[in-house]
């Protein structure tokens, strides 16, 4: 039985922009079947936006706090998010 969309909004601390993170993000979330987005924050921090079931959303949170190679993640702030509907996950500008 799938479960239940939901929607989760993080915010990522650290050496997250300029490192492919972003990139690392669409690919992971696109891997498991995540809708939504990611961007970069004027603050130094990266926003992701995503709709999934809790399992995968659990999933895609540990891969944030990981990143890839070259970045260097401080802290994962997760919060409940209204659904908004996406097709896909991309990157926003």
């Amino acid at each position: 039985m799938a479960q239940k969309s939901q929607a989760r909004r993080y915010f990522v601390r650290g050496r997250v922009q300029g490192v492919g993170y972003r990139y690392f993000v669409q690919r992971h979330a696109t891997e498991l079947g995540i809708r939504g987005y990611t961007r970069n924050l004027d603050d130094g921090r990266v926003e992701v936006y995503a709709v999934a079931g809790l399992d995968k959303l659990s999933e895609l949170e540990g891969r944030l706090r990981k990143g890839p190679p070259f970045s260097d993640v401080r802290g994962v702030d997760g919060m409940e998010a209204p659904i908004e509907r996406y097709y896909s996950f991309q990157i926003e500008r």
